[in-house]
């Protein structure tokens, strides 16, 4: 498109906003947001200009880069693909199959090409050694899923549009818009929930914007959320408050939650989080006595020490009060491209602790290790050892813990490929760099998103710019590595046909596939409703979880969506660029339940087999001294690639240490002044921030900022650097039972540096100098 106006999603975070951009000889001249959008009614944040930016900006890399030494050069595709395929090859011919590691960051999931084409490059690289951003996020979550409901990506939604009473604990989805719930203008959303007398009550370590708009706020200590949770399942039980009734049927192990949570008083944890054991009790009684209600969390409560019982609370509070699959509560969605489904026919659910990592021994959940022990697989000798590493749509040195550490692992590697059209903190430790299109140069589609929102819809948008004649989509890229490494293992013509196969439909075609076939899609045999009667006689015939039943019931003739609108296709999407409104979330209960006996399995053993881990809690004191670190959520920013938008970053330096005018104070801190944080594993120095919104013993530090290391080419982002966090956070704490980082209640001390230091530490340069091999591409650079 050259001139008009291009209708699209925006896909720089979870809220999937519409956007109207208007084009005038091939230039962007506004980006607004789309009011004829279905879902988010005209919102957008300010997030969205930085698409512009990124599609304008210089520093964004559209050739594919080779290190020569310490300097980077220009190389054609072929060359870096087979350079690629050959060096990654032959490393696991010497060293074994696990001996790449490879990490995908989470911009893969806003990318359907990226997500559709992904699985057979994992397939085709073969190795063990896979990690994600998921395990510096939403894992408990994904476990919680699995082990409930039998599917890692079955997630409850709040029914947000319905509910009377919202209790939202360690989230702030007035700055997210919405975490593991796509809720566009949640602003909106929460004044039309007031405005119907409903409540909203926030409940966080910090007064965050959230927390401004509630009717009621909470103060809660970092760390102690599950106390929390589990003192009001105390109290649902000893008030008689439960409301299982009407889920006996599909209900197990009641009793073995009622034990666990028996010693667990709402004033023997009124101590420990801050919350008065009266205040639990009214909130407990709210919730289980308003009809449409429900309690959510996110990554206040899943990224600490007691994330995977914290988040399994959640979800039995939920299911106790009966709210789990009613309108206005938390809600199953029923997506146009069901993911869960497809899933689950495949064998796909999910599964935990199949195998362990090297090093620590630590489970893998859905076939990756958690992150914290990416270094420890690289840095540590042995048989297995990662020597190898593949980075896709990430920056784990600034969005793991202990980054440095991790630096120092990439760069003794002895080949690194990233996947990122941006040179930044991680590959600056790369050999060859394979820079993707930017967004408005491919067509989007919201296979996972649509799956996480308050309301089921779907929209689709083709590129807005035509890319240039030798650049590559994410699908393009992760196709051809793929099939080039299968070559290389010679693997036999059946992947060779599959590849051609992959690669003819592309990922707008086969979008297109899951859509017809899909719940809302196309019939094509002729008669309509008058095969629906033969079909459900048909499935009646099979078992209720027989392969051939769940194919046609997830079909535009199932049973189980036989009232919902059909005739999808991308052809409609495209005939109505505003999307398409599929109806809010319903119940779906017992049906959409993917446990092997139909039941919630209310008390996994591993989460009972934690409790006394957080009953010793109890007896812990944290240090006097010490203050809990939790990170902060900010509008204008999302992870570590959006600092290079001048337009994001310019203003007052958002990267700062939020403290209690209390501990100021008792430190000699004063506002604005520069502060050394350090931990056991690292320090930073940044300006520091009294605030009153935010408990005494409690310091906030942002994700994502740490840009003044050597060797990236990120300029504006360079010029508003910011500190790390994650150079404090200790890479080997982590939560035992689901495997997530402790991102939020780790240890941090400050104390006060001299106005003359810098604000700032500036991080190591690569620290290595390879000079490409032309004669043996194949060899380890350990020579």
């Amino acid at each position: 498109m050259q001139t008009g106006t291009h209708f699209r999603t925006c896909n720089l975070c979870e809220a999937t906003c519409g956007l109207a951009i208007e084009v005038e000889q091939g230039k962007i001249t506004s980006i607004r947001g789309d009011t004829e959008d279905r879902f988010s009614r005209g919102y957008i944040c300010p997030k969205a200009l930085a698409l512009q930016d990124v599609h304008e900006d210089p520093d964004r890399l559209r050739t594919p880069l080779r290190r020569n030494g310490d300097a980077w050069e220009e190389i054609s595709w072929e060359e870096a693909f087979s350079t690629v395929a050959t060096r990654l090859a032959g490393i696991q011919k010497i060293h074994g199959r696990n001996a790449i590691g490879v990490y995908l960051g989470n911009p893969n999931v806003h990318n359907h090409g990226a997500m559709l084409a992904m699985m057979p490059f994992l397939q085709a690289l073969g190795t063990h050694n896979r990690f994600s951003a998921t395990s510096n996020d939403q894992l408990p979550h994904m476990l919680a899923n699995l082990e409930l409901f039998g599917h890692q990506a079955l997630f409850p939604i709040p029914d947000i549009d319905h509910t009377d009473l919202f209790i939202c604990i360690g989230a702030n989805p007035m700055a997210s818009n919405g975490s593991l719930m796509t809720v566009p203008d949640f602003r909106g959303r929460l004044k039309d929930l007031q405005a119907r007398g409903g409540r909203f009550v926030a409940i966080d370590p910090r007064r965050t914007e959230t927390a401004d708009r509630a009717d009621a706020f909470h103060y809660i200590r970092p760390g102690s959320d599950a106390l929390l949770l589990m003192a009001m399942v105390n109290t649902v039980f000893a008030e008689g408050l439960a409301q299982t009734a009407n889920q006996q049927g599909w209900l197990k192990d009641l009793d073995l939650v009622r034990l666990a949570a028996g010693p667990f008083t709402p004033e023997k944890v009124s101590v420990h989080t801050g919350i008065d054991a009266q205040a639990v009790r009214e909130l407990t009684r709210d919730l289980a006595n308003t009809p449409r209600a429900l309690i959510y969390g996110r990554m206040g409560t899943s990224t600490q020490a007691h994330g995977g019982v914290a988040t399994w609370l959640l979800y039995v509070l939920n299911i106790l009060t009966g709210k789990l699959d009613r309108p206005g509560g938390m809600l199953f969605t029923a997506p146009a491209v069901d993911l869960v489904t497809l899933g689950g026919l495949s064998g796909q659910k999910g599964h935990f602790g199949r195998r362990y990592s090297r090093v620590r021994g630590l489970p893998e959940f859905g076939g990756e290790f958690p992150s914290s022990t990416m270094a420890d697989e690289i840095l540590t000798p042995g048989e297995g050892q990662i020597r190898a590493f593949v980075a896709v749509a990430g920056n784990p040195a600034l969005s793991s813990p202990n980054g440095r550490r991790l630096e120092q692992a990439f760069a003794q590697l002895d080949f690194m490929v990233s996947v990122d059209y941006y040179l930044n903190e991680t590959n600056r430790h790369a050999d060859i760099i394979l820079p993707p299109v930017a967004s408005l140069e491919r067509s989007h589609y919201d296979l996972i998103f649509n799956a996480l929102a308050v309301r089921n819809v779907a929209k689709f948008a083709d590129a807005l710019f035509e890319p240039a004649p030798d650049a590559r989509t994410d699908w393009e890229i992760m196709l051809e590595l793929g099939q080039r490494l299968s070559a290389e293992k010679k693997r036999g013509w059946q992947d060779s046909i599959s590849w051609k196969l992959m690669k003819l439909l592309g990922p707008d075609r086969l979008t297109d596939l899951l859509l017809r076939t899909g719940p809302y899609g196309v019939k094509v045999l002729p008669g309509g409703g008058l095969l629906e009667p033969g079909f459900d006689s048909l499935t009646r015939l099979l078992p209720r979880k027989h392969w051939l039943r769940e194919l046609l019931d997830m079909g535009p003739y199932g049973r189980p969506g036989r009232s919902l609108p059909k005739g999808l296709s991308l052809g409609k999407l495209r005939k109505n660029p505003h999307g398409i409104d599929l109806g809010p979330l319903r119940p779906s209960l017992p049906q959409r339940l993917q446990t092997h006996d139909g039941k919630i399995n209310l008390a996994p053993r591993r989460y009972l087999a934690d409790v006394e881990r957080l009953q010793a809690r109890l007896d812990n004191p944290p240090p006097a001294d010490a203050l809990q670190l939790i990170g902060r959520r900010q509008l204008r920013s999302n992870n570590s690639w959006m600092h290079n938008s001048r337009r994001l970053v310019k203003g007052k330096s958002r990267c700062t240490a939020v403290v209690n005018p209390a501990d100021a104070a008792r430190l000699g801190l004063t506002d604005g002044q520069s502060v050394q944080a350090h931990s056991d594993v690292g320090r930073i120095v940044l300006p520091v921030e009294v605030s009153d919104r935010i408990m005494a013993g409690v310091v906030s530090i942002p994700h994502g900022w740490g840009h003044d290391g050597q060797g990236t080419r990120l300029a504006v982002a360079e010029a508003h650097a910011g500190a790390s966090v994650n150079d404090l956070i200790d890479d080997h704490q982590v939560d035992p039972v689901s495997g997530v980082s402790v991102l939020n209640g780790q240890y941090v001390w400050l104390t006060p540096v001299p106005s003359s230091s810098p604000a700032t530490g500036a991080r190591r340069a690569p620290g290595k100098s390879r000079q490409y091999n032309e004669d043996n591409p194949a060899a380890t650079l350990s020579e």
